[in-house]
C-alpha cells in the first residue's frame, strides 16, 4: 500500500466542503446538449474505438491557442481520435465551432466537459476515456486527475506551460500540493525561461522540463474569416473603424468614452465592441443604449449604416473576422487589472495593436510585438484617444506597424514542431510511419 498523499487528501477535503458552491457554478456553466453528469466523469456518450489522445483546454482563449496543436495531432496520428475537454460553456461552443468546420479529420475530434477534480470523478473519467496520452494546456494542473492518470500509467504532458508571477505567488502558498502534482507530469513544455524556472521552483523535475516557445505564435487564420472581413470592409465603406476585442467588465464604459472623444475629429468613426464573455452581451448592449449610442448588434443581424456609431460583436468564434475589418485593434482585459488577453490575433491580421498596461499574463507574446513597434500600451482613455487619432491620420503608419507585427510573429514561430516532437516521445509505441 502506497504512502498517503496528505496534501492531495487535504485538497480533496476542501473540494468536498465547497461542493455546494462548485455545483452552483457548474449549473451556470452548462450547454443544453451536454449532460451535467459529465462533471462527475459519467455519461460521456459514444467515444471512437480508436486509440485516444486527451487534450484539456480551460476555455475559449485556450481552445483558440491550441488550434494549431489540435490540427497537428490529428495530422500526425491518423490512427488516433482526439478528445478535447473544457471547463466552460463558451469553451465547449468554441470546440463545437471547430468540429463544424468542413475538414475531413475533424470527425476524429470529440468533446466533453472536464469532470470536477473529486477523486472518484477523476478516476472514473480516466478509466472510461482510456487515453494513450493526457495533455494539459498552459496551467491546467488538477491534482486528482493527474494522479488518476499516473495510477493507470497514462503519460501526462503540460504544453504551452504558462505561470505568471501572480499565479506563481499563489501556488507557493500550496507548495507541497504543487510539488506532488508536478511529480505526476512526464513532460512540461514551458513557453519561456521565466515560466520554466517558476515551474521548477514549485517542484517540476528539471530533466522533464523544456522551453519550447509559445504555441500562440503558430497562427493559421482560415480563409473564410479573411473573406468575411473583406465583405464587412466593403459593406462599411471608407470610414475609420477600430475594434475593441475581448473587453471585460469596467472597460466598455472607458472605451465608449474614448469613442466619444474621437468623434469630434472623426464624426463617422465606428467602434466595434466585442465583449469577452457571452453572458455580458446584453449588459453591454444595455449600457450602449443607456448612453444614447446609435447601435447595431451582430447577433441580431442588424445592419451597420452610416449612422451606426457602435457595432456590438456579440457572437462566438468571430473575433478574427471583426479584427480584420478594422484599421486599428484594441485588446481588452488590459485597461483594468485583469492581466490582458492575446494580442497576436489582430497582429497576425496586419493590424496595429493597442492595449492597456495590465498585460502581465501575456508578457511573452507582447514583448516581441512591442520590440517590433507593432504594439502600443496606453495607460488611460486620453492616451488611447491620442493613439487612435495618430493612426487614423497616418494610414502608412498603420501599414508599417501591421507588417512589423506579422514579421515578429513569423520570427517567433517553431513551438508547434518542438511540442509535437516532445509529445511523440510519450507516444512512441504509436509513432507514425515516416
Amino acid at each position: 500500500m502506497g504512502r498517503i498523499n496528505w496534501p492531495r487528501l487535504g485538497y480533496s477535503a476542501v473540494l468536498y466542503a465547497l461542493a455546494p458552491l462548485i455545483g452552483w457554478r457548474i449549473w451556470r456553466e452548462q450547454v443544453p446538449t451536454y449532460s451535467r453528469w459529465q462533471r462527475l466523469g459519467l455519461c460521456l456518450g459514444a467515444l471512437p474505438a480508436s486509440p485516444r489522445i486527451w487534450l484539456h483546454c480551460a476555455s475559449v482563449g485556450e481552445v483558440r491557442a491550441a488550434r494549431p496543436l489540435i490540427d497537428g495531432l490529428l495530422a500526425r496520428y491518423p490512427r488516433h481520435s482526439l478528445l478535447l475537454t473544457t471547463m466552460t460553456a463558451t469553451g465547449a461552443q468554441q470546440v463545437q465551432a471547430l468540429m463544424d468546420e468542413p475538414q475531413s479529420d475533424r470527425n476524429r475530434l470529440t468533446h466533453c466537459f472536464l469532470p470536477l477534480d473529486f477523486p472518484g470523478a477523476a478516476k472514473r473519467f480516466v478509466r472510461q476515456v482510456k487515453p494513450e496520452l493526457a495533455i494539459m494546456f498552459e496551467t491546467e494542473l488538477w491534482p486528482n486527475l493527474l494522479s488518476a492518470c499516473q495510477q493507470r500509467k497514462v503519460p501526462v504532458a503540460v504544453v504551452n506551460g504558462r505561470l505568471s508571477l501572480r499565479a506563481f505567488k499563489r501556488y507557493q502558498k500550496i507548495a507541497s500540493l504543487m510539488a506532488h502534482t508536478l511529480a505526476d507530469v512526464d513532460w512540461l513544455a514551458a513557453k519561456s525561461d521565466a515560466d520554466a524556472e517558476r515551474f521548477k521552483t514549485l517542484g517540476a523535475t528539471i530533466s522533464k522540463t523544456a522551453v519550447v516557445g509559445s504555441l500562440k505564435f503558430e497562427m493559421d487564420l482560415p480563409d473564410s474569416a479573411l473573406a468575411e472581413s473583406e465583405r464587412l470592409l466593403t459593406q462599411w465603406g471608407r470610414r475609420p473603424v477600430w475594434v475593441a476585442g475581448s473587453t471585460r467588465d469596467g472597460e466598455e464604459a472607458l472605451l465608449l468614452e474614448a469613442h466619444r472623444q474621437l468623434l469630434p475629429q472623426y464624426p463617422d468613426a465606428l467602434l466595434v465592441l466585442a465583449p469577452r464573455h457571452p453572458q455580458r452581451f446584453d449588459e453591454v448592449a444595455a449600457l450602449c443604449k443607456a448612453e444614447g449610442w446609435k447601435m447595431s448588434r451582430r447577433s441580431q443581424g442588424e445592419p451597420v449604416t452610416q449612422a451606426t456609431q457602435v457595432y456590438i460583436g456579440d457572437t462566438l468564434g468571430e473575433l478574427a473576422i471583426l479584427y480584420g475589418a478594422g484599421q486599428v485593434a484594441f485588446v481588452g482585459g488590459s485597461l483594468v487589472p485583469l492581466g490582458g488577453h492575446n494580442v497576436l490575433e489582430p497582429a497576425a491580421l496586419g493590424k496595429p495593436v493597442l492595449s492597456g498596461l495590465y498585460m502581465e499574463n501575456f508578457v511573452d507574446v507582447a514583448e516581441p510585438l512591442q520590440t517590433a513597434g507593432a504594439l502600443t500600451l496606453v495607460e488611460d482613455v486620453g492616451a488611447l484617444v491620442k493613439a487612435l487619432r495618430s493612426r487614423f491620420a497616418d494610414p502608412a503608419r498603420c501599414l508599417q506597424e501591421g507588417q512589423a507585427g506579422q514579421s515578429a510573429i513569423k520570427a517567433s514561430q517553431g513551438a508547434l514542431a518542438r511540442t509535437l516532437n516532445g509529445l511523440e516521445a510519450l507516444l512512441s509505441p504509436y509513432r507514425p510511419s515516416p
